[in-house]
């Protein structure tokens, strides 16, 4: 069974930053795309970024491009996002999602696409 833990979230400042971590055990996890999404109170998950098995592709969300970075250290079966230049509208819970098939060669930006979801971490950004 996969997990997937994420870490990280908090209370910031408008204009602050913060970096989401998301460990996963339980299988080979380098062979498998990774993705972050984010609920908001009352609205549907959206796709936030994206990183690939072997970390060279990535994809972002059109909300958040230019501000968060998503990467992955196989080493460590971890995979970050960086965010920057938080907004107001970033508030959400955050949730880390691996792949279910490996190897991948297109990320996906769809939830359903990804098998295994962590707990979430709320993050939530003061004006």
């Amino acid at each position: 069974q996969v997990q997937l833990v994420e870490s990280g979230g908090g209370l910031v400042q408008a204009g602050g930053s913060l970096r989401l971590s998301c460990v996963a055990s339980g299988r080979t996890f380098s062979s498998y795309a990774m993705g972050w999404f984010r609920q908001a109170p009352g609205k549907e998950r959206d796709f936030v970024a994206a990183i690939n098995w072997r970390g060279g592709v990535t994809q972002y969300g059109d909300s958040v491009k230019g501000r968060f970075t998503i990467s992955r250290d196989n080493a460590k079966n971890t995979v970050y996002l960086q965010m920057n230049s938080l907004k107001p509208e970033d508030t959400a819970i955050y949730y880390c999602a691996a792949d279910g098939i490996p190897g991948r060669v297109v990320i996906s930006t769809v939830p359903r696409v990804y098998k295994y979801w962590g707990q979430g971490t709320q993050v939530t950004i003061s004006s």
